[in-house]
């Protein structure tokens, strides 16, 4: 065990100056000093509580996910029945109280049509999700199942969430932390945010995006009163345009929602110098928009983004080629948050802000101190203690803990983890458990010391035995932390980050390292006794 060959020593040695040049960056910019910006920058970013930033606790409105089911299936509904053949006509369509309703021109159709909505009510299979009644031999009412409706909304928080974090990412902010909490509310905390109003604004905005055609036979009286012919409805015009302060009446089905697109991107018209957000549909998209556009030449459609129209441009010819401009009296800076909106796609439910927090960096300055002061404190009686205990092994085991120290930073850095105050307290765990192995290979070469084995066979079994206890040490250490950061969130995370990097780190740092010091020193002087 104590034969190291060079290029084994080469190897260790190159491992080690790895890791400790990129834990330089984070170093160096905790005392002041500038890294170079030609070299690689690897960071070690702090979390919220280290660097300060902004939390935000969102929450959704269940009722939305109930009243789009009840759109969906309707529209499935109407485009089941309709391609049907022969054709199953229906008439005196409600929605309301969680149900649809509709009448059957032809009673004996009732059959056929309960055999043709019945994959449109079971979803997946796994739940079903609707439940269909006859009444009066000809009206057939769909109602949303309990477990049906639970499921939507799970499905739709979830799709909330990682909307949310897409849009967070676009921001170019770092190590987000975005997390469920109960049913209908996500936590987001963004270090390093100390205004949340561009935050607010961004996650605040469902950007759902819709295509519809104008009900041109809506009378402008009836639109002032809010009164829509059947089956359309009434939007109102964004702020910012020509028409702002009037609305619009549209068709409430047969329109495109904007969950084709696969990109949007601010940009300038160059016609008129303004500012427009360009979309690109996918090929499912681009061949809807080109059918819709192609069917109503010389009407109008509606943009509508949020329940606000934007522009009501007319069809003058098909648009075929999948791609759309988006205009609105929009500045630079709010078309480029449109297009990132759009580019993450639209919330599924609208989240409204419930709580709204901004952390200083001065709690967090604090923190780094006293918690610097308790590893530096700490790390002194340690290192104290073993070099008064165990002489040249201490010191081994002092360079090895310093190493070590500069190694966790280091792949944390280059693994672009969060450091949070719970992490410095996993760094100090991490040096009393490198120290620990340390004082079980020096006292075990003490004991075979005596018992009266020579010097090398001493130190060659204490480090064979000791190391054992060590490793079964820290396969246990290591499952906890496993554990930890898959079931844990937050700080509980950092802390297990921080502590699974640390186990591989002491054991490489305790074990090798100072394993491969002690057999060059024991090569080189040959002692015939051991002061430890």
């Amino acid at each position: 065990m104590l034969e190291f060959p060079r290029w084994k020593k080469i190897w260790l040695w190159g491992i080690t100056a790895l890791c400790c040049l990129a834990a330089m960056p984070s170093v160096l910019s905790s005392t002041g000093v500038t890294w170079p910006e030609a070299l690689p920058n690897p960071t070690v970013n702090l979390g919220l509580d280290l660097a300060g930033g902004s939390h935000i606790l969102l929450e959704a409105e269940p009722d939305q996910v109930a009243a789009q089911r009840l759109e969906n299936m309707e529209e499935g509904v109407r485009g089941v029945l309709r391609d049907a053949e022969p054709r199953i006509r229906i008439g005196d369509v409600s929605t309301g109280e969680g149900q649809l309703s509709f009448m059957l021109e032809n009673s004996s159709d009732i059959d056929r049509a309960r055999e043709l909505l019945t994959p449109l009510m079971n979803g997946d299979g796994l739940v079903q999700e609707w439940e269909l009644t006859v009444v009066d031999s000809s009206r057939m009412v769909l109602t949303q199942t309990a477990a049906g409706l639970e499921t939507a909304i799970t499905q739709a928080m979830d799709s909330a969430t990682e909307v949310v974090r897409k849009r967070i990412d676009e921001l170019g902010t770092r190590e987000p932390t975005i997390i469920r909490q109960g049913d209908t509310r996500i936590v987001v905390q963004v270090p390093g945010l100390q205004d949340p109003d561009q935050l607010k604004d961004l996650l605040g905005q469902t950007a759902k995006l819709e295509f519809k055609l104008v009900d041109q036979s809506a009378l402008p009286t009836d639109i002032e009163q809010g009164i829509a012919p059947p089956g359309s409805q009434i939007f109102p015009f964004a702020e910012g345009t020509p028409q702002q302060g009037t609305s619009i009446a549209v068709r409430r089905l047969g329109g495109i929602q904007g969950d084709n697109l696969i990109n949007a991107q601010a940009g300038i018209d160059s016609q008129n110098q303004q500012n427009v957000v360009n979309i690109t549909f996918d090929q499912q998209g681009g061949q809807r928009f080109a059918q819709l556009t192609t069917q109503n030449v010389n009407k109008p459609f509606a943009i509508i983004l949020d329940g606000e129209v934007l522009s009501a441009p007319n069809i003058n010819e098909p648009i075929l080629g999948g791609s759309a401009q988006i205009s609105g009296s929009f500045t630079a800076e709010s078309a480029n948050a449109l297009s990132i909106s759009l580019r993450s796609g639209a919330l599924p439910v609208d989240l409204a802000v419930v709580e709204e927090r901004t952390v200083g960096p001065d709690l967090g300055a604090d923190s780094i101190r006293r918690g610097m002061l308790a590893m530096a404190l700490g790390s002194a009686l340690v290192i104290g203690l073993m070099m008064l205990t165990y002489g040249r092994f201490g010191v081994y085991a002092t360079i090895a803990l310093i190493f070590n120290v500069l190694m966790i930073l280091g792949i944390m850095a280059v693994l672009n983890t969060t450091l949070t105050l719970p992490g410095i307290a996993g760094f100090v765990l991490t040096i009393g458990a490198a120290v620990d192995a340390n004082v079980l290979i020096n006292e075990r070469i003490r004991e075979e010391r005596r018992r009266g084995r020579r010097v090398v066979a001493a130190v060659e079994n204490g480090y064979k035995e000791a190391s054992r206890a060590i490793y079964d040490a820290n396969i246990t250490n290591f499952i906890a932390g496993v554990l930890l950061f898959l079931f844990g969130s937050g700080p509980i995370r950092g802390f297990a980050v921080v502590l699974i990097i640390g186990l591989f780190t002491s054991v490489f740092t305790a074990v090798v390292l100072t394993r491969m010091w002690v057999a060059g020193w024991l090569r080189a002087k040959r002692p015939s006794e051991l002061y430890i």
